[in-house]
């Protein structure tokens, strides 16, 4: 068990014998008390709700409204209306309860909740005559239930905050683009929302965190959440599958570990194969859930084999259309002298447009983008950017022996894996799928030890894989990464699925204006602007 559970535990064993103090105090037997799950049902009876509420307690996740309620009602029904010990009854509920019971002059007051019904009913008859002294007596005589305007606000805001951050856990989050990885189709500045529960609601694993933040903490910076409080992975079945170009939330698969810079975060492929000096920074370890948020379009789906030849996508040896918008990178000759202010409604931003090394102008560019400019500009030339330099082992899996030919524009061939797939063990497999089989699998004594295999201390020949996987791509090819760098995506990270864009800023700034013409647009379209 880990730790949590450990907590967990003996917080609810330390519960259940203040509670063998308590209940003496309102007419139940102490050994009430001691009895699992039908201490919640008296403690439900106690505070005026039947006893089968208690069995909410076992909606995971929603058992911690109940359970907040239940001990907060306990309190009240003991008399006891203060905002801290309300806090202290939900966070340190066997202390403060234990405290409580030791307390001579603490007495029993009846069911809270019929007495506050009751309240609520004298006090809707006394507005309905409209007569100020009527409600004033109602008042006077519930006094317990008056609170200052400040406890209302900061009560309503403890909620809000709660629910919001469960609406975000387990239904539909927000989510921002903030690179140009998909431009073309889901640009810098949309604000998406996405279903967590299309492709199968992915239950929380982290459970101590700051509510409604993802991995890091808002102002102060560091990580949001205490690392070690998990939950075993558990996923509710999906309303649809993926399809092929469908656009994906997930974790990124290589951010189990990261660096973390100002404006960008950097993984371990970066340091050994991309040139990223990590010196004076910490490598950070996340669990699964925390890991980065990427939204990539889904190219090769589990079991299919991928590759690609100048550019074009291949599935099992036949060539797929690319999505509309698609985008490259593109040498301009001559190249313009600013960015006109019109190519904004065309997608055309600043940040699409630079020079190389080599004095030559280039910009990332759709058909669309190119046909317009052509027309705009005809002594123009636009032809596509080489990228036979963009590749070798800084492409996944990251290996010269049998993979350093390949380029973001020649790929492959790679097999998917999928769940029940199994794959003969050699060099090239393994380079292949090790981080799959000992990573995301969850294989840890996998390795490789002269030319044999082992698992679980056993030589091996093969393996079979145990969940699907997906090849994630994003729309600007020479400008996204992708699959092509950190390799495939397991179904175990798989997020959501994006429903539509609510909010567009231009490039990501709000100072350069609001896309007006993006708010409502689905996240599934491809094509338009």
């Amino acid at each position: 068990m880990t730790w949590l559970t450990w907590v967990l535990l003996l917080g609810y064993i330390a519960l259940s014998f203040a509670l063998y103090r308590l209940f003496p105090k309102a007419g139940k037997p102490a050994s009430a008390g001691l009895i699992p799950g039908y201490n919640m049902a008296v403690v439900a009876e106690l505070v005026g709700r039947k006893p089968w509420h208690a069995l909410l307690l076992l909606i995971p996740y929603f058992n911690v409204f109940i359970f907040a309620a239940l001990m907060v009602d306990l309190a009240r029904s003991f008399g006891r209306f203060g905002f801290g010990e309300h806090v202290l009854s939900v966070i340190a509920s066997w202390g403060y309860f234990g405290w409580l019971s030791g307390k001579e002059e603490v007495k029993y007051d009846g069911p809270i909740l019929d007495v506050e019904r009751k309240y609520r009913q004298e006090l809707a008859v006394a507005e309905k005559t409209g007569v100020k002294r009527e409600v004033n007596k109602v008042h006077a005589s519930y006094s317990q239930f008056e609170k200052p305007f400040y406890r209302d606000w900061a009560e309503a805001a403890i909620f809000a905050i709660f629910a919001a951050a469960m609406i975000r856990l387990l239904l539909i989050e927000s989510y921002i683009i903030p690179t140009p990885s998909m431009e073309g189709n889901l640009n810098v500045g949309d604000f998406l929302f996405v279903s967590k529960v299309h492709y199968g609601l992915r239950l929380p694993e982290t459970l101590l965190m700051i509510p409604l933040a993802h991995n890091r903490a808002p102002l102060v910076g560091g990580e949001s959440y205490i690392d070690g409080a998990q939950l075993p992975y558990r996923r509710l079945p999906a309303i649809e599958e993926i399809d092929r170009f469908d656009p994906v939330v997930f974790n990124v698969p290589a951010g189990d570990s990261v660096y973390i810079t100002p404006g960008h975060n950097y993984y371990p492929h970066d340091v050994r194969y991309g040139g990223f000096n990590p010196r004076n920074i910490d490598v950070v370890t996340r669990p699964r859930d925390k890991r980065d948020h990427y939204v990539k379009r889904a190219i090769g789906l589990p079991g299919e084999i991928l590759e690609i030849k100048d550019r074009q996508v291949f599935i099992n040896g036949e060539a797929v259309k690319d999505p509309d918008n698609v985008q490259y990178l593109y040498v301009l000759n001559p190249g313009p002298d600013d960015i006109k202010e019109e190519w904004s409604d065309w997608g055309i931003s600043a940040e699409d447009y630079g020079r190389t090394q080599q004095g030559e102008f280039v910009m990332f560019l759709n058909q669309s983008q190119i046909e317009k400019l052509k027309a705009a500009l005809p002594e123009m030339t636009i032809t596509p950017k080489d990228q036979s330099d963009g590749g070798g082992v800084r492409l996944y899996p990251h290996d010269a022996r049998y993979f350093g030919n390949m380029t973001v524009d020649n790929y492959g061939p790679v097999k998917i894996p999928a769940r029940g797939m199994t794959v003969k063990l050699d060099a090239r497999t393994h380079a292949l799928y090790w981080r799959a089989i000992k990573v995301y699998e969850e294989n840890p004594s996998y390795d490789l030890k002269g030319k044999k295999f082992y698992l679980d201390g056993k030589e091996i020949t093969d393996y079979t894989f145990k969940q699907d996987y997906y090849w994630m791509m994003g729309d600007n090819r020479h400008n996204s990464e992708d699959s092509r760098i950190w390799g495939f995506v397991p179904e175990d990270h798989i997020l959501g699925k994006p429903l539509f864009v609510w909010f567009s800023i231009k490039e990501g700034n709000l100072f350069n204006g609001v896309n007006w013409h993006r708010v409502g647009r689905s996240a599934m379209k491809t094509g338009g602007r």
